[in-house]
């Protein structure tokens, strides 16, 4: 899987994470700190497994606990028209 920034939307560090801006449509939506590094790492290749491994690294949380919070967040983006996801 391959996930990229949708065209028009720009990731933006903030102090709490980050902040996608959809200039398409002028909205925004603000990841905290676990959500914006997240991201981070499924923009830069990573696989949403791997991902979910990192987040039970850094967090109190279960593998499949993680594994679900990852694909809750790139449905999420995805749903919201700010990624994109190619196989």
């Amino acid at each position: 899987m391959k996930l990229s920034l949708a065209r028009d939307v720009t990731l933006t560090p903030v102090e709490s994470g980050a902040v996608l801006l959809d200039g398409r449509r002028g909205r925004y939506f603000q990841l905290n700190a676990s959500g914006s590094t997240i991201l981070r790492k499924l923009l830069d290749g990573e696989a949403p497994d791997a991902a979910a491994a990192s987040l039970t690294a850094s967090a109190p949380v279960s593998d499949v606990q993680a594994r679900q919070d990852v694909q809750a967040l790139i449905d999420a983006l995805s749903a919201a028209h700010l990624v994109e996801v190619a196989p």
